[in-house]
């Protein structure tokens, strides 16, 4: 693997100051929501008719206006496309679900609630997860997924097969089975993938992890403080960030 060139880093707090980590550098031909690997991330939001108001008047492209999930009343998004092809889902949480206790914001857009993997393997993914971050797989269901089917020029009534993963009763995971026509992520020599590039994880058992691409060590400010991190890949070449407890 060629090392990563020096690239700018920004940490970003949203209002009511829980940490949410922002980076990227974008191909020319890079097509969101067409390509394997970390597809979006989720936001929560206060009030998803208000944060679609200040979205029409940013740089952000809104791809999906505010509308209930399929079987899912408790969970109210909206989908935006960044100025670097970025998507970003930002949801209202209305009720926990049976088996999840769901995040809630304390600002009108705040903590992130969710990230969103496309996988060619979903069942392979789910192993993943399972074998080398001890994850537990949630629930998994079939639903109209709007964003999907609009990406692929596919009927508006296409289902797609999504699945959860989970930590005790936190769900902060979703794998979606993306369709057939889906491709490898176009990266240039040396540079993170587009878009969502690598999400973070925190650890507990961070000597039990094998597979490193680069091996771990200590690191200083924020998002670290001190601790060891390194990068595992994931199917997909999903690069995966474990920074330990």
């Amino acid at each position: 693997m060629e090392l990563l060139r020096a690239a700018t880093l920004t940490v970003a707090d949203p209002e009511a100051a829980a940490a949410l980590y922002v980076e990227g550098r974008t191909p020319a031909d890079y097509l969101p929501l067409r390509t394997y690997g970390w597809a979006a991330i989720e936001i929560c939001t206060q009030d998803t008719h208000a944060v679609n108001a200040r979205m029409e008047r940013s740089p952000f492209q809104i791809i999906g206006p505010p509308k209930e999930l399929d079987g899912l009343p408790a969970i109210f998004p909206m989908q935006v496309k960044g100025p670097d092809q970025e998507i970003v889902y930002l949801t209202q949480i209305r009720d926990n679900l049976p088996a999840y206790d769901l995040p809630r914001a304390g600002s009108l857009i705040d903590k992130l609630f969710i990230i969103v993997l496309a996988c060619s393997d979903l069942r392979a993914s789910l192993d993943w997860f399972e074998g080398q971050l001890r994850l537990s797989a949630g629930r998994s269901m079939d639903l109209v997924y709007t964003m999907i089917n609009a990406a692929f020029d596919l009927p508006a009534d296409t289902r797609h097969t999504l699945a959860t993963m989970v930590h005790g009763r936190d769900c902060f995971l979703e794998l979606d089975q993306y369709p057939d026509a889906t491709t490898a992520r176009p990266t240039e020599p040396g540079a993170l993938p587009p878009g969502i590039a690598i999400t973070t994880f925190r650890h507990p058992d961070f000597d039990a992890l094998k597979g490193w691409i680069t091996p771990p060590a200590a690191r200083e400010g924020a998002v670290y403080d001190g601790k060891r991190a390194g990068t595992l890949r994931a199917p997909d070449g999903t690069l995966v960030e474990v920074v330990e407890a």
